[in-house]
């Protein structure tokens, strides 16, 4: 009998010696919702008599649906046509509530039919959230209505820098090449229905007040000094060029928030808050202005109270602000959800600030760091992370109270472009290693890194089967 390889593993799975003879296990196979299982939870029993998928709620369904799906891989051949499919029993459900992954299309733009395509990866590993970066300071990629140039300029950067940047570089070399792209208002309302289907949520994020010199290219109006128009940024790294703090910039993020809200309904928008340079508000003469009106010591305040400004149009459509841990010291609102990215320790401060925490810290889950040596592999951002380290990855920080560790909701793994020029790039460095975090993510029994990969060997069969690529196991 071929073995049974499901990823992420259930919590439970048992395996009898009996075989269910069937002509096809998919439509014989009976499916309900019931009332006396979790609204995450599901079963599958599979005996000599026939299999029974029983869930709390329809994506609980849905999950039972994809596990069933890959336990069918290890059905045999049986007369007359027929298969035979290993007896189990399955009791399953996940251990968070949040099981994303980020995917950065501002330092790249992808097309939205690979954008499906990554969706179709999360549902495989019963993953529920694509955490959608969709501008930055290299490009801006979602349509807004109100402010057409955000994407009539701001999509596109006339060429990129080549090879590795390098901290405290100032020259750099060009490709020539213009690059960009955007989503309009129909193509992204498409990725958030097909994301849906499969029990995905999208949440888009529009991080600021730092990383938007792509929006002042468009709209000088919006930075610290308008008179010198920018350029849509053609380098990586952090830019000076932050949003000023004027009350016309504020109804300006609004308005777009606005539009963002009637494209995605997640009850989560990210608003970013990561990487914000306070250098030209400390010599900007109207936020000089701002922070002596609001009787602030430092600059760097600035950020908080612009964050609470805009983030009023979330309130009104009871929606949650999510952003970056760098939101914790900037006096966010109290409700925020945090996502700790620079390390695991930073979730510690998040959470023992009493925030909900999601997970994803850089030393353990940035797939854009390497996964082998740098002499044979594309070129990358730096760090070391191969499949092994993502594996043992460990969700919750160690030395957590209960109530504190409850308030980690979840994790997941990032993949930010800056050198991912396509999508083929994307899928090299983000699977299988995404197949890992959702071990991690979903809680599966942590077992020995050899088991998992004998399970994630004939498991790549499937993420080919969707026309993704992927880095071939050492």
């Amino acid at each position: 009998m071929p073995d049974i390889a499901i990823v992420p593993a259930p919590r439970e799975l048992t395996v009898d010696d009996a075989r269910w003879i069937t002509a096809d296990p998919v439509a014989e196979a009976t499916r309900d919702v019931v009332e006396n299982l979790g609204e995450t939870e599901y079963r599958i029993e599979v005996t000599a008599d026939g299999a029974r998928l029983t869930a709390g709620s329809e994506d609980a369904l849905r999950h039972a649906e994809t596990t069933y799906g890959q336990l069918l891989d290890a059905a045999e051949p049986a007369a007359d046509g027929k298969l035979s499919v290993p007896a189990v029993r399955i009791v399953d459900a996940p251990q968070f509530s949040w099981r994303g992954v980020m995917l950065d299309v501002a330092r790249h733009f992808m097309p939205k039919d690979f954008v499906l395509k990554v969706i179709d990866v999360l549902a495989l590993h019963r993953l529920n959230t694509l955490h959608f970066h969709l501008t930055d300071d290299q490009g801006w990629r979602v349509e807004i209505e109100a402010y057409p140039r955000l994407t009539e300029v701001g999509a596109w950067r006339d060429e990129t820098m080549v090879g590795k940047m390098s901290h405290g570089q100032t020259e750099f070399s060009y490709d020539g090449t213009r690059h960009g792209g955007f989503y309009t208002k129909a193509e992204l309302r498409e990725i958030v229905e097909y994301a849906a289907e499969r029990g995905i949520t999208v949440v888009p994020e529009i991080d600021l007040p730092g990383h938007m010199q792509a929006a002042i290219a468009a709209y000088p109006e919006l930075g610290n000094f308008p008179e010198n128009q920018l350029t849509v940024r053609q380098v990586w790294g952090i830019s000076d060029d932050v949003l000023n703090v004027n009350d016309e910039t504020v109804e300006f993020v609004r308005t777009v928030l606005r539009e963002v809200l009637d494209i995605f309904p997640s009850p989560y928008i990210h608003l970013g808050g990561d990487e914000c340079p306070s250098v030209q508000w400390r010599v900007a003469e109207d936020a000089q202005k701002r922070q002596a009106d609001l009787g602030l010591d430092d600059a760097g305040q600035l950020q908080g109270w612009f964050t609470e400004q805009v983030a009023v149009v979330l309130k009104e459509s009871g929606r949650r602000l999510v952003g970056w841990d760098e939101m914790v010291e900037t006096d966010c609102p109290k409700d925020a959800v945090i996502m700790a990215w620079r390390s695991a320790e930073r979730g510690e401060v998040a959470v023992k600030a009493g925030h909900q925490t999601v997970m994803t810290p850089c030393e353990s889950v940035y797939f854009d760091y390497y996964q082998g040596d740098p002499a044979t592999e594309p070129l990358a951002i730096g760090g070391y992370i191969p499949l092994e380290k993502v594996y043992d990855f460990e969700v919750i920080p160690p030395g957590l109270s209960d109530d504190e560790a409850a308030l980690v909701i979840g994790a997941q793994c990032n993949v930010w472009t800056e050198y991912m020029e396509d999508e083929q790039q994307v899928g090299y460095m983000l699977l299988p290693r995404l197949s890992a975090l959702a071990e991690r993510a979903w809680g599966s029994p942590k077992v020995s890194y050899d088991e998992f990969l004998g399970r994630l060997r004939p498991h790549l069969a499937r993420i080919k089967a969707l026309g993704v690529n992927y880095r071939p196991l050492d």
